[in-house]
Parts: structure tokens; C-alpha cells; sequence
């Protein structure tokens, strides 16, 4: 006699249950799919992103592909592919090391790449801003807000604080900026700790807050305009002092600062953090699930404000990087045009909130960004304007793209509500042998 319940390898086989019993969910399948595609989902994405961008660019009536190659060019990541036989200093000593690409020489290839790692910087940072809260469950989409607040800070101290010596200026401006970043997003983190406020409202609110504010200080007429340029809405310029050393290149012509440092040990902090502490196992619980975490013994409160706080030092830290590093004053025009903070959105997702997937994907976009300039780009092979509208298309498409994980997810519980229960089913009577 055949057992009623027993069901055969076809169609109608139920889900192979999980080790605890239960049959997995969609959820968990998703999450089993996102580990295994760690790494290839994101290349995908990108990808994808570019080869739509190239339908875009043949519309146009250019070639895609000589149009791609010339925003290479201009980024200058080629400089990576001319090895040699060089020698670079050790830094505090009079040795010398070898090494395998040539920082003396400053051709076109070292300029171009110099103006993509000093966008990567701050890209590294907002992206990090993002991608903490997202950890603990916020979207925290007031990066720009927060950069913003960062420059406002560095600006005040590096032109207002004189009479100290130059490493602890730099630092002072630093750490204010970080921390005035950290206050900014932690308004919203106190909002949604106390009174249940969404991140995703307030934040938006301090952004706008934050661009007027800085308009007011720094436009004419203002508390903080410059005390030289009467009918230019800038600061002052910050004094050398508070300025970040330059390693490479000629610090006139914007040379590479030490902020790029200082945004790889924070990828360093960051997967530390979240990964190797107390505070970083509470965030991700409470990201995971809030209610599991209360139970727990996690304060979810607490760690709201701590992640946004948190998240908000990143951003703050990214705006000094920017104002001590190379644009050493602050003008409302400046002030309005800058989506730094907004990138570090596309940044943090494509990286899938990872610290390597972040500096990869920081460096995507800055190239993309330094790529498609008009000083960069070559107007024969492709309009100059038209790229600065493609690279907002691929970032758009990027950050689409990326949510695909979440319609898969829905997906999968429409299919779930509409798929008849297994349980529902009532099996047919297998009638006995010889009845």
C-alpha cells in the first residue's frame, strides 16, 4: 500500500524543509541567493547599467564603445597598466623603496587619476554614512545635509581659530567637522528614538535646512562671508595651517591629499565596528529585527541615535576632507551644486553596504563623475553636456537595478499568497489492494 502522504520527485514535491523543520521562505531563499551572489550581483548591475547607457549613447548617433573608451581615458585609470621600474620615498626617512608605477612623471594619465581618487574620497565617506544606517534599518538619505554641515564646521575653524600649530589645527578642524556631522544626522536619530519620526521625512527636512543655512552664512551680507571679496558669496579662505598635506602631484593644481588615507582607514573602522564589537553586533541586530532585539536586552532607542550619529560622522568627515583638501573656501554656488552626499546613496547600494564593496563601487562612480567632465571628455567623440546627463542615467540605472532585490522579494510572497496551500489540500483515498 502507498503511504497518502508520501508525494513523488514531480511537480506537486513539497520545498525541502529546513535543518530547524521548517519549509524555507522566500526571505531566506533571497538571503541564500544574495550570500552566493555577493559579488556578482553587483558586476551585473553595473554592467547592465552600462549597456543601457550605451543604448542611450547610440541613440545619439555616437559609437558607444569609443565613447566608453574616451571616458576611460579621462579618468585615468590607465595609469595603473604602465608598470616600470620606479622608486618612491618612505615617508620620515631619506630611503627609497621600489615600486612599480611612476609618481614622479605627472603626464595627463597622473593628473586625470589624482582628480578621480580626490572624488573617490568624500564618495567613500557619504557612501559610509549610508550604508551604517542601513545596518541598523534606516535609510538615511541626509548625506548631503550632513557633508554639508561638515564643510560649514572645517570652513569656521580653518579661517576663524588662528595662533595654533599646524597638526592640531588640521585636527581640530577635522574632528569638529566629523563631529558637527554626527550632531546633524543625530537630530534625526533622536526623532526617531523618542517620538517615532521617520528618518527618511527628517532628514530630507535637514538637508534643505542645512543648504539654506549655509546660503545665509555665506551668502552676501552674511555672518560668514568673506571679509576681502565683498560682492562674492564665499568664505574666507582657510589658512595653510588647517590644510591637508599633499603626497601627490602639485598641491596648486589640486595634487592628492592624505584625506584618501584617512577614507581607507574609516572602511577599515567601519567593517571593525560593525563587525568586531558590542556596539556593531547591537546595530545589526536591531536592523535585523527591532522587536527580537528589545527582547533581547538591545536598547533599540539608543541604537538608532548611536547609528545615525555615527553615520552622520562619516558625512562630516567627507566635507572636511573636500574643504581642508582642496577647496579651501566655500561658495553658495558650490554649495547648491554639490550631490556628493546623494551619490553615496547609489554608492552604498551598489556596494551592497560592504567596506570592500564600498571602495569599489566609490571608485566606479568617481571615475564615471571625473569621466564624463567637460575638462576630461573629448567633444569630438562625445558631447560633454550629453555626458553629464549619460552618468545620471547610469546612476539612476544603478540604483534601479539594485532594487531589484526588493521586487523579487515581493515577487516571491505574491506567488506565496496565490500558489493554493499544500496544507489545504485534502489527499484522495488510495483504495486498498483487491478492493
Amino acid at each position: 500500500m502507498t503511504d497518502a502522504t508520501e508525494t513523488g520527485p514531480g511537480e506537486g514535491a513539497a520545498p525541502t524543509p529546513e535543518p530547524g523543520g521548517g519549509i524555507p521562505s522566500p526571505a531566506a531563499r533571497l538571503a541564500l541567493y544574495q550570500r552566493a551572489g555577493g559579488v556578482v550581483t553587483p558586476l551585473l548591475t553595473a554592467l547592465l547599467a552600462f549597456l543601457i547607457g550605451g543604448l542611450v549613447v547610440l541613440a545619439t548617433g555616437h559609437n558607444p564603445l569609443s565613447t566608453y573608451k574616451a571616458i576611460f581615458n579621462g579618468t585615468g585609470l590607465a595609469w595603473f597598466f604602465h608598470f616600470g621600474s620606479y622608486h618612491i620615498d618612505l615617508p620620515f626617512t631619506g630611503h627609497q623603496v621600489w615600486f612599480w608605477w611612476n609618481t614622479s612623471d605627472l603626464n595627463t594619465n597622473a593628473s586625470n587619476l589624482q582628480q578621480t581618487l580626490l572624488t573617490m574620497t568624500p564618495l567613500i565617506l557619504t557612501g559610509l554614512a549610508v550604508a551604517f544606517a542601513f545596518r541598523c534599518g534606516m535609510f538615511n538619505i541626509g548625506g548631503q545635509g550632513q557633508y554639508i554641515a561638515g564643510q560649514v564646521l572645517a570652513v569656521i575653524v580653518g579661517t576663524k581659530i588662528g595662533g595654533v600649530g599646524g597638526p592640531l589645527h588640521l585636527f581640530l578642524g577635522v574632528t569638529i567637522a566629523a563631529l558637527g556631522g554626527a550632531l546633524w544626522a543625530g537630530i534625526a536619530g533622536f526623532l526617531k528614538a523618542t517620538v517615532g519620526a521617520h528618518e527618511v521625512i527628517t532628514t530630507i527636512m535637514l538637508n534643505w535646512i542645512a543648504i539654506w543655512g549655509a546660503d545665509y552664512l555665506f551668502g552676501l551680507g552674511g555672518p560668514l562671508q568673506s571679509t576681502t571679496q565683498a560682492s562674492n558669496p564665499v568664505s574666507d579662505t582657510i589658512a595653510d595651517s588647517a590644510k591637508l598635506p599633499v603626497f601627490w602631484g602639485d598641491p596648486v593644481l589640486q595634487g592628492l591629499h592624505i584625506g584618501l588615507f584617512i577614507a581607507l582607514s574609516m572602511l577599515v573602522v567601519y567593517w571593525v565596528v560593525l563587525n568586531r564589537t558590542t556596539l556593531g553586533y547591537e546595530v545589526r541586530a536591531v536592523g535585523f529585527n527591532p522587536e527580537a532585539a528589545r527582547y533581547g536586552g538591545i536598547s533599540v532607542r539608543r541604537n538608532y541615535f548611536l547609528a545615525m550619529a555615527i553615520s552622520g560622522g562619516f558625512a562630516g568627515l567627507a566635507g572636511a576632507m573636500d574643504m581642508l583638501g582642496w577647496q579651501f573656501h566655500l561658495a553658495t554656488a558650490d554649495i547648491h551644486a554639490s550631490q556628493i552626499g546623494f551619490i553615496g546613496i547609489a554608492v552604498a547600494l551598489l556596494g551592497r553596504n560592504t567596506a570592500i564593496g564600498i571602495f569599489f563601487s566609490s571608485l566606479l562612480f568617481a571615475a564615471l563623475y571625473v569621466g564624463t567632465s567637460t575638462r576630461q571628455l573629448d567633444p569630438s567623440i562625445f558631447d560633454p553636456q550629453l555626458a553629464s546627463n549619460l552618468q545620471l542615467i547610469i546612476q539612476g540605472l544603478i540604483i534601479l537595478f539594485v532594487g531589484a532585490d526588493v521586487l523579487i522579494l515581493y515577487l516571491w510572497n505574491i506567488r506565496k499568497k496565490l500558489r493554493p496551500q499544500q496544507s489545504e489540500r485534502v489527499p484522495e483515498a488510495v483504495p486498498e489492494a483487491g478492493s
